[in-house]
């Protein structure tokens, strides 16, 4: 007789070859046989060992993986752990299904199984590491990445893994070093290449990542991903054109592809082709509705194109999609304050620094916006916060400077305001660089020949013309004044100009060493120590006599009575002509009502179509056509009783002839000098009238008033005629 331990080796003999047959099966792809095999051993069985039935259960879950059979696997691994806890290959198999199963949670317990049981295994790490990742444990997942290249330092897809979590967890230097040891063994992976070349542009060192993309193209040409990064880096090198074909390429292959529709855009935008910019944008949210970059620059572009409303809508959209891109909030307030919407500016603004506080330029839009709404203390808080901020911020010095001037603050307003020579976008700065000679700092002027130039606008050199006879007073031998034609025979005649040239001369001099220093006019009141107490008395300037008699003979054809000078709009190209120009000259009907006034056009530039041909009912004498520079339009005012216009040169020109003048002034962005709720001006004491726009109100409402107080000026009870 055949003994029980006999029979019972026999067994076991047979059924280990019978699993050894199964499992070449298994691997030739036969899954069906191969399970058929050991289906009758799976279950307990007499005679069984633990270990024969355990490899049963491995070849059964292997075969009905194979057979896309996925909980079938699952549970004959699970079977096979609880008769074997040790076997590790299975911990691999199972963390692979429910790794791709997305059940990640279930995974990373069985491979930190498997780690406890093979501590040195550098695959265990790896997949952890990438179970880890998946759910968004990225320090963990980088510490399994590091433990795998530790234990096998040649391990390139560890490496790689590694290097993806290093570049998301912002430590670019060692993403940079994990990708080039990826790339040791795996030169020809194109999408390491293309990964380096974002963290090398991220370091800035943007020729490096070139070469990197290059080389991704370079194993796989069709790459879009690579082709629109290339793109970005021609746009860094300002490569255009280059940058443009990139991304066309990109799309050529990938037409869905909505960064590259994005990073099209911005090229395009670089190059200054908006309309076509814009449609890249509105490509990229086609494919991608919730991308909040191509709205914001979608935003930017139309914000560019003056289509505001437009903006804002873009701008909103990638606030809705990504709330913390500080920038679109920043932006939405710029449009919003454009759109005279101050008050959704303002909650605009205050979202950014709750975002990024350290952003200078949104306490700085933010001032501006608090100054338009008259909020002055609030406003130069915010200014004072932006250069915290940013010590060499040019704008909201200048910002400042006006704010601190227009409240009277001259001491520091004056010191502040010489920050426009600091401002490469000011005509100033260019000033500085274009005259050899020292720029006057207020030292002594005595025995120096002094160059006076103009870069500011016509009123300011009348405005500050007042200052030339106190810069002679200085001992200075000789002050030249270049300025602009249309002022020359008027300054010919002020106390303490020696000379007037036109800009082109007095440089040529410059050249010539003929000047000690040079200064601005709007330079004197800072080194002179002017505050509102201690303004000088305006120029008297004084009409030339020829010229008076030459416009006499036309204004005494107008009919008896008293004449008033109009003049409603200034310089076009001025940054606040909008709001200071009044729209039509129809504006002013009101003022034709009152009697016993007639009234003379000294509109130049945009306005003068409309003197010449006023509306029906306002006879209109147009003068300013036929005016070739001040001194025609001093001789004209020098024989008006009262000039009325809008904040423009001519009011100091008149002022400064000592002819009553009255200035309407915008509702918002009032100019600095004529400072905050004053109806009168410390510069022109005696001379000039203010009506201010109150807020929301518009311009015939000022022009009412401006009817009024003309009624009450020149009512039968004051034929005296005095300014009231």
């Amino acid at each position: 007789m055949i003994s029980t331990q006999t029979r019972a080796s026999s067994l076991a003999s047979s059924i280990t070859d019978l699993n050894q047959q199964a499992a070449l099966l298994c691997s030739a792809g036969q899954f069906a046989e191969a399970l058929s095999m050991v289906k009758p051993i799976l279950g307990p069985r007499a005679g069984l060992t633990e270990d024969a039935r355990a490899d049963a259960l491995n070849i059964a879950g292997a075969c009905s993986y194979g057979l896309g059979r996925l909980l079938d696997a699952e549970n004959h691994w699970r079977q096979c752990l609880r008769a074997k806890p040790g076997y590790a290959e299975v911990y691999s198999s199972l963390g692979m299904l429910l790794k791709s199963l997305g059940r990640l949670s279930a995974a990373k317990a069985v491979y930190r199984q498997l780690v406890a049981l093979r501590p040195g295994q550098a695959d265990a790490h790896n997949n952890l590491g990438t179970v880890l990742y998946g759910m968004g444990y990225k320090d963990e997942a980088e510490a399994s990445y590091r433990q795998a290249v530790a234990i096998h330092p040649d391990y390139a897809e560890a490496h790689y893994n590694r290097a993806i979590v290093l570049h998301e967890l912002r430590r670019l230097h060692e993403a940079e070093v994990a990708y080039r040891q990826a790339l040791t063994g795996l030169p020809q992976h194109a999408e390491a290449h293309n990964n380096l070349g974002n963290v090398l542009m991220e370091l800035g060192r943007v020729g490096e990542a070139d070469t990197a993309y290059r080389q991704a193209l370079t194993i796989k040409p069709q790459y879009p991903e690579a082709l629109n990064n290339l793109g970005g880096v021609l746009k860094a090198a300002y490569r255009l054109p280059e940058a443009e074909l990139a991304c066309r390429l990109a799309l050529a292959i990938r037409p869905d592809y909505a960064e590259a529709h994005l990073n099209l855009g911005a090229v395009l935008a670089d190059l200054k082709r908006l309309p076509e910019a814009e449609a890249a944008y509105r490509e990229a949210i086609a494919h991608r509705p919730d991308y909040a970059e191509a709205h914001y620059n979608l935003g930017l572009a139309l914000s560019n194109l003056e289509r505001l409303p437009e903006a804002e809508t873009a701008y909103r959209e990638a606030i809705r999609c990504r709330p913390d891109i500080v920038h679109a909030h920043n932006n939405l307030g710029c449009v919003l304050r454009l759109l005279d919407r101050l008050p959704e500016a303002l909650e605009a603004f205050a979202q950014a620094p709750a975002l990024r506080p350290d952003l200078a330029e949104t306490h700085y839009n933010l001032g501006t916006a608090l100054a338009q709404l008259k909020r002055l203390p609030e406003a130069e808080a915010a200014y004072l916060r932006a250069l915290a901020l940013r010590p060499d911020y040019g704008d909201a010095r200048f910002g400042l400077a006006v704010l601190v001037l227009g409240m009277g603050r001259f001491e520091e307003g004056w010191r502040l305001y010489e920050c426009r020579y600091d401002q490469p976008g000011f005509v100033h700065h260019k000033t500085r660089a274009m005259l050899s000679c020292p720029q006057w700092q207020g030292d002594t002027l005595s025995g120096k020949s002094l160059l006076v130039w103009q870069e500011d606008g016509l009123g300011d050199m009348v405005q500050f013309s007042r200052y030339f006879a106190l810069l002679k007073a200085q001992g200075a031998a000789h002050i030249a004044f270049a300025c602009a034609p249309a002022l020359h025979r008027l300054m010919a005649s002020v106390d303490g100009v020696d000379a007037v040239l036109d800009h082109d001369t007095a440089l040529a001099r410059v050249a010539a060493s003929t000047y000690d220093c040079w200064t601005s006019l709007l330079s004197a009141p800072l080194h002179l120590r002017t505050t509102v107490d201690t303004i000088p008395r305006a120029v008297r300037l004084a009409a030339e006599p020829s010229l008076v008699e030459k416009w006499r003979p036309m204004l005494e054809t107008m009919p008896p009575g008293r004449k008033v000078g109009l003049v409603w709009k200034g310089n076009a190209k001025h940054h606040n002509d909008a709001n200071r120009s009044i729209p039509t000259l129809a504006t002013l009907a009101p003022l034709w009502s009152v009697p016993g006034l007639s009234f003379v056009s000294l509109q130049k530039g945009q306005g003068e179509d409309e003197a010449q041909n006023p509306p029906d009912g306002q006879p209109l004498f147009d003068l300013g056509s036929a005016v070739n520079d001040f001194a025609d339009s001093a001789a004209i005012i020098e024989q008006l009783d009262l000039v009325i216009c809008v904040d423009t040169s001519t009011a100091h020109l008149a002022a400064s002839l000592g002819k009553p003048c009255w200035v309407m002034l915008p509702e918002k962005d009032i100019d600095w000098r004529w400072m905050h709720e004053r109806s009168d001006s410390p510069w022109y004491p005696h001379t000039l009238r203010l009506f201010r726009r109150a807020v929301g109100e518009g311009w015939s409402v000022t022009v009412e008033r401006v009817r009024q107080a003309c009624v009450e000026r020149f009512s039968a009870g004051n034929a005296s005629g005095l300014l009231t």
